[in-house]
């Protein structure tokens, strides 16, 4: 079909019927209502994204390790297991291994020091033939109460000490926390 146009310049075709400010307003709203509808998406994603970012400090809070009685009365460190339950952006695990620790009696105390190296976060062993604590990662060392104990060692501290309470006689509860390493003072990650 052709469209015909008079001596003044106007069509008779379709485009002849729609005027061109409501042709503008059309596609204005389409514009508009195709970004709010894509808005949402990246949204609702970029807010997922950015969920860990905004919980800030992992503090578990006071945790149930053991009992007192499973500590040697010598003072001798014990490594144990830490369990919790843990959230991550999306779903909750009860009672999870979330770390470990080394409690060991002193006099009336208990001390409870975190097994991750404050120097560059490897996993301190228990050297316990030499009385010590050992990273085998660039060999940083602290005696058993955690303090550095070579000068040499790169430790930028000593080993994280973490508070203990002791509960109904003989529970033993730990507030477990884990500290960005490298840095000379306890920052809670």
């Amino acid at each position: 079909m052709t469209d015909f146009h008079d001596d003044h310049g106007r069509s008779d075709g379709p485009a002849a019927d729609i005027p061109p400010r409501r042709s503008f307003l059309a596609r204005l709203g389409a514009i508009i209502v195709g970004t709010l509808a894509g808005l949402i998406p990246v949204g609702a994603g970029a807010a997922a994204l950015l969920d860990p970012l905004r919980r800030g400090s992992r503090d578990t809070g006071m945790v149930r390790v053991t009992r007192l009685s499973a500590l040697p009365v010598d003072g001798s460190p014990k490594k144990f297991t830490v369990q919790a339950d843990r959230t991550d952006a999306w779903s909750t695990y009860a009672d999870t291994p979330i770390g470990a620790v080394y409690l060991r009696r002193s006099d009336d105390a208990v001390i409870a020091l975190n097994v991750v190296c404050p120097h560059a976060g490897c996993f301190v062993r228990l050297l316990a033939d030499e009385g010590r604590f050992g990273c085998p990662c660039h060999n940083s060392s602290f005696d058993l109460d955690g303090e550095v104990n070579n000068a040499s060692s790169p430790s930028p501290r000593a080993m994280d000490a973490l508070a203990v309470e002791i509960r109904n006689g003989d529970e033993v509860w730990v507030r477990f926390q884990h500290f960005l390493p490298g840095r000379d003072e306890k920052v809670p990650v």
